[in-house]
C-alpha cells in the first residue's frame, strides 16, 4: 500500500501537482514513514527522473519548474520533522549569479535541483561579489560553490571569484560554473572543477565533485 504512495507521490512531484504532492506526503507521514525515507523513496527520484527526462528534452524548462515548487511544497512540511530529529543534508552548496549579473532563472533551477538532491543549499542571489561568495562558503561550511552567468561581459568575474576563493585558502572547496555562454574550455582556462551545460547535468556534477 505504502509503495504505491512513494510511487503516487513521485508521479505528483514530476506532473507539478503541488496540492497532491503535499497530501501524499502528509498520508505517508501519518502512516508512520520516516521524513528521510519519503525524500529519499519519492522526492529524489521524481527530481532525478524531471532532470533525466530535461536532458533528452521531453521536458523543458517550465515543466522543471512546476516539479521543482512540488517538491517544494512537500519539504515544506518534512523539513522542519527532519530539523527537529537532527537531519541534516551531507552536502552545503552556495550558489549565486556572478558580479555584474542579474539574470536568475538558471541559478534558481540549478538551486532547486540540488534541494531535490538533498544539499543544502545557500543561495547568495544576483550581482554577487567574491567577498560574499567566500563569506558565505566559509560561515556555512560548504563543500561546493555554484556560479552562474549570462553574460559574456560577466565571464571575467567568474575567473576573479575562482581566484580569490584560492587566495584565501579555500582550495577543499570545489568550484561549479555554468550559464550559457559558458563552455568547459572557459572552465579549464580559470581552473573551475567543473561545469555544467544544464541544472540536470549539475546535480550530476555536483555530487561527483563533493565525493570526489
Amino acid at each position: 500500500m505504502l509503495m504505491n504512495t512513494f510511487q503516487e507521490l513521485t508521479d505528483a512531484v514530476e506532473k507539478g501537482n503541488r496540492k497532491e504532492a503535499a497530501r501524499l506526503t502528509q498520508v505517508l507521514l501519518d502512516a508512520g514513514t520516516a521524513p528521510l525515507e519519503i525524500v529519499e523513496s519519492a522526492l529524489v527520484p521524481a527530481m532525478s527522473n524531471v532532470g533525466e527526462k530535461f536532458k533528452n528534452n521531453q521536458v523543458f524548462v517550465p515543466e522543471m519548474l512546476i516539479a521543482a515548487r512540488a517538491m517544494k511544497e512537500a519539504m515544506a512540511i518534512i523539513q522542519p520533522l527532519l530539523t527537529a530529529a537532527g537531519i541534516v543534508p551531507k552536502y552545503t552548496a552556495v550558489i549565486g549569479t556572478v558580479q555584474g549579473d542579474l539574470h536568475d532563472i538558471g541559478k534558481n533551477l540549478v538551486a532547486m535541483m540540488l534541494k531535490g538532491a538533498n544539499f543544502n543549499v545557500i543561495d547568495v542571489g544576483i550581482n554577487v561579489p567574491p567577498e560574499k561568495f567566500i563569506a558565505a562558503a566559509r560561515e556555512n561550511n560548504a563543500q561546493l560553490v555554484g556560479l552562474s552567468a549570462l553574460l559574456t561581459t560577466t565571464m571575467p568575474a567568474m575567473k576573479t571569484i575562482v581566484d580569490a576563493m584560492r587566495a584565501a585558502g579555500l582550495n577543499n572547496v570545489k568550484i561549479m560554473i555554468g550559464g550559457a555562454p559558458i563552455t568547459q574550455q572557459f572552465a579549464n582556462e580559470i581552473g573551475a572543477d567543473g561545469y555544467s551545460p544544464d541544472a540536470a547535468s549539475a546535480v550530476d556534477l555536483a555530487h561527483k565533485l563533493v565525493a570526489a
